[in-house]
């Protein structure tokens, strides 16, 4: 196949673009359920809307405007509010302070006063100047009461007024005044069973007379503790003492009045959220009437005749309910789409197809962008099915407020969430995590610039005029995209140098730190070597013997690596330790090099490091030291580079179960810049090549392919657009005898121009498929050669087996020893004897002398003599080598 050089931006582009299209073309319908879920959220939220309309209307036809069985305005319009007498509130009979228990103050009125309910109502005050305290007090509450009722307001007005009732809701009534209970008159003094009938407008009331008690004390921390101790409810020696108000006077005197007034909020209906100021001011009233009677003497008085709510419409007219809850729901209807956005990139991560995709060529730029596009596409018709949905079913949230205000807030927020998709991305590895844990929590905390637009169109939908871009100033909502803009800019700069940190492997310092074309001294790398090849002073790569595998790997470097497609030098890998563990070292200095057109295995027992070996030169680990060349680019500067001319078989199947094969390997001869007829071409060769051309298989869902089916596809994709690299670890696994033989020719035929590193447990795979072969134990090669080199150096000996009755094994290890005295019992069992024979001790017409004569004495049950296999060799190395390890 012809070299078709490196795909750019675009053709990777395109690749993954078309990938995606053919991807989601078979995921469709799932496409269609997202879009259409602001439907039925609007038509829930219009459901709600009309049901608790009709509740209401039900409610207002039962209670016409203007009759008694009116809901008192909570519904009704109101032009003219009511004029209310202003009134303090005071405490209960039985809870006003007195002397008693923690309260031990003389000034204090009795106990028994309680009983006969006759406990004046107490003020506390202090200040800098007792003297003008005491002033202000005398002159702080009116003479006895007496009204106009031709003018009542401003005769109620110079009377000192309090109710035990709370305010209400709004201050369209007084439940003080409304109730029917009695209001009081407080006063310096009061008269027994003092008591006078008030009408206002259609309540009858009484007024009782209750005594106004102003007593002094020396500090505001004095009063704030008594005042914490009255709000004490428990035994009766620890019963309620309430005081009604307090005044600090500060630094007040004959040029200033400055004053701080304590009020009790917490008797107001629903909290002291709900109108808690609308019983203060006559409290500022009183201490300012004094302080003016001070100054100009007791002819003159302030009137506060009536306090006022404004007016308001009627409730009916706008019954928008979509408005009023619009940014709590709205907000989670567009945050539905964070999730879906976080876990296809957190899919993408632990099924390591991204990786995947990278080792064949992806760069981050095209994936990125293919990637941010079709969320932005997804988001955009998303949010258009939304607007459209809520306009056609007429909900004035959406109709009212300007079209292109809206989709310029949504794009520029759908842009802020994707960004942050993408940075959440890259704290999880696996879809489980994100569905099941976190992505609750994600939910649960809303935007607050999305918060905060969607309710500057609801507060503007429901008022009838909706939000125009001549509004934006002036509601806030300019500010709200400043910020959006911003956030968006900024969490998506953070969320790619992660994503380069993370998943490249590159350094934090990406954006800082000066790139370099020069490459490591071998001098200095080699002294810091702490492994070189077990033996290899003694030249004992057989490939290699002439010349030390280190002194040519460093001559390579320094004259140039031509004609050798992948070149280590002293490639380390250390993982630091844990737990009070030692560092691991996994890779101990590797020397290597595999020329194009070769096939080299790596043979080990698990554990031995190989997978930390192939992690390093595909990109998924870095190297602690040394380095390696790939086609002449440096794995530690230039790994993106690397990538365009490798291809990877992975140990485990990295397939998108929707895709067929043919799209499997569309998209991976796209990213290797193969185009037009030569694409299809290369594609029907590949899948001809692994026999799943015929019968449709090609085109059948990945997801429905056996195991075996897997692998071969999994081994076409790493051959598609010749690399000039590949990496296989593990290929044949799980194929049956013929498909694993089928597969080997087609490894065999695409080696021709290609360097391949092959890692198997089968020797007789590497046998068969590799040129050299090369033992690895813990962490380092111990022997390199071709199969036959190996066999001849490590294998040096006939493993001669014979099976007798026990009472002869004696005779026939004395036989064997006599032809052979360096000979090695290695097996022995009911009669049955194996020994490794050094072949240059014996010749094999011995051995068939040796057995004709055993026969002439005894009974030989079974005998054999069998030269030594790959994996006796194997074995051999292992062993001995861990041995000299440990």
């Amino acid at each position: 196949m012809a070299d078709h050089g490196q795909a750019s931006f675009w053709t990777q582009a395109n690749a993954l673009l078309r990938k995606n299209l053919t991807y989601q073309r078979k995921h469709i319908w799932t496409n269609v359920r997202l879009v259409l879920v602001p439907l039925f959220l609007c038509l829930l939220l219009l459901s709600i809307q009309l049901l608790l309309e009709a509740v209401m209307n039900k409610v207002l036809d039962m209670a016409k405007c203007g009759s008694k069985d009116a809901p008192n305005g909570d519904y009704c319009p109101i032009p003219n509010p009511p004029l209310l007498p202003p009134m303090l509130h005071i405490p209960e009979p039985e809870s006003r302070a007195v002397k008693a228990g923690l309260f031990p103050y003389s000034d204090l009125p009795d106990l028994s006063c309680r009983k006969t309910k006759t406990c004046p109502v107490t003020m506390l005050l202090t200040g800098n100047n007792q003297s003008l305290g005491k002033a202000l007090s005398g002159t702080m509450f009116g003479g006895s009461f007496a009204v106009n009722t031709s003018d009542l307001l401003p005769s109620l007005a110079d009377n000192v007024l309090g109710t035990t009732l709370g305010a209400g809701m709004d201050s369209f009534r007084d439940p003080g005044i409304t109730s029917g209970l009695p209001i009081y008159s407080i006063q310096p003094q009061c008269n027994a069973n003092s008591t006078w009938p008030l009408s206002l407008g259609k309540t009858r009331t009484e007024v009782k007379c209750v005594q106004g008690l102003c007593l002094w004390r020396n500090s505001s921390a004095e009063i704030n503790k008594e005042i914490f101790k009255g709000s004490w409810r428990g035994t009766p020696e620890r019963m309620t003492n309430e005081i009604a108000a307090a005044y600090d006077l500060l630094s007040t005197d004959g040029k200033n009045l400055d004053v701080n007034i304590w009020y009790n909020a917490t008797y107001y209906s629903g909290g002291p959220q709900n109108k808690p100021l609308v019983r203060v001011p006559r409290l500022i009233s009183l201490v300012s009437n004094a302080y003016l009677k001070f100054l100009k003497g007791p002819g003159t008085k302030i009137l506060f005749e009536f306090v006022k709510e404004v007016p308001k419409n009627s409730t009916k007219s706008n019954s928008d309910i979509a408005s009023l809850f619009g940014p709590l729901f709205f907000t989670w209807v567009v945050l539905l789409l964070f999730p879906v956005i976080v876990t296809s990139l957190v899919y993408e991560k632990q099924e390591r197809l991204r990786i995947i995709m990278k080792m064949h060529g992806l760069g981050d730029g095209p994936y990125w962008l293919i990637s941010y596009a079709y969320f932005l596409t997804i988001s955009v018709l998303y949010i258009l099915s939304l607007v459209s949905f809520g306009s056609v079913i007429g909900l004035n949230y959406f109709r009212l407020n300007s079209y292109s205000v809206q989709f310029v807030f949504y794009f520029i927020y759908l842009n802020l969430q994707i960004a942050i998709a993408f940075l959440v991305s890259t704290m999880f590895s696996k879809v489980k995590t994100v569905t099941e844990k976190w992505i609750i929590v994600l939910e649960l905390f809303p935007g607050f610039s999305l918060f905060r637009g969607l309710h500057e169109f609801a507060q503007a939908a429901f008022h009838g005029n909706g939000v125009k871009w001549g509004d934006l100033s002036e509601s806030g909502m300019d500010k709200v995209f400043y910020i959006m803009l911003v956030e968006w800019f900024v969490t998506l700069t953070v969320a790619y140098f992660v994503d380069q940190v993370l998943t490249s492997g590159k350094s934090p310092c990406l954006f800082t730190k000066k790139s370099t074309t020069s490459l490591p001294d071998p001098s200095v790398e080699s002294q810091s070597s702490d492994n070189v090849l077990i033996d290899m002073e003694k030249a004992d790569v057989t490939h290699e013997a002439e010349t030390n595998q280190r002194e040519k790997v460093e001559l390579m470097r320094i004259e140039g690596s031509t004609g050798h497609a992948i070149v280590c030098d002293n490639l380390k890998k250390v993982y630091p330790g844990r737990d009070g563990n030692p560092p691991k070292i996994a890779v101990r200095g590797m020397y290597l090099d595999v020329p194009s057109g070769e096939c080299f295995g790596m043979l080990g027992p698990n554990g031995a490091g190989k997978t930390s070996f192939i992690n390093m030169m595909t990109g998924l680990l870095k190297p602690t030291s040394g380095t390696a060349l790939v086609q002449g680019w440096d794995i530690c500067k230039d790994m993106n580079k690397v990538y365009t001319s490798m291809g990877v078989c992975p140990q485990h199947d990295l397939l998108w179960e929707t895709l067929t094969g043919r799209e499997h390997l569309l998209f991976y001869g796209r990213l290797k810049n193969i185009k037009g007829p030569a694409l299809k071409q290369a594609v029907e060769e590949s899948l001809k090549s692994v026999s799943l051309f015929d019968g449709g298989v090609a085109d059948k869902p990945a997801g429905k392919y056996s195991g075996g089916m897997k692998r071969r596809l999994s081994v076409a994709i790493s051959f598609i657009g010749n690399p000039k690299v590949v990496y296989m670890d593990e290929p044949s696994t799980g194929l049956d005898p013929a498909s694993r033989k089928n597969l080997w020719t087609v490894i065999q035929r695409a080696k021709q121009d290609t360097a391949i590193i092959l890692t198997t447990h089968s020797m007789e795979e590497a046998e068969f498929l590799c040129d050299r072969l090369g033992i690895f134990v813990d962490g380092g090669l111990q022997c390199i050669g071709n199969p036959r080199e190996l066999k001849g150096r490590y294998g040096g000996s006939y493993v001669f087996t014979m099976t007798t009755s026990s009472e002869h094994e004696e005779i026939v290890e004395r036989l064997v020893q006599n032809i052979s005295p360096n000979a090695k019992k290695v097996y022995h069992l009911s009669g049955t004897q194996k020994f490794e024979i050094p072949k240059q001790e014996v010749m094999i017409s011995d051995l068939f002398l040796m057995v004709e004569s055993a026969k002439s004495k005894f009974t030989v049950f079974a005998w054999g003599l069998a030269d030594t296999t790959l994996e006796d060799v194997f074995f051999k190395v292992a062993t001995s080598a861990q041995a000299s390890l440990s």
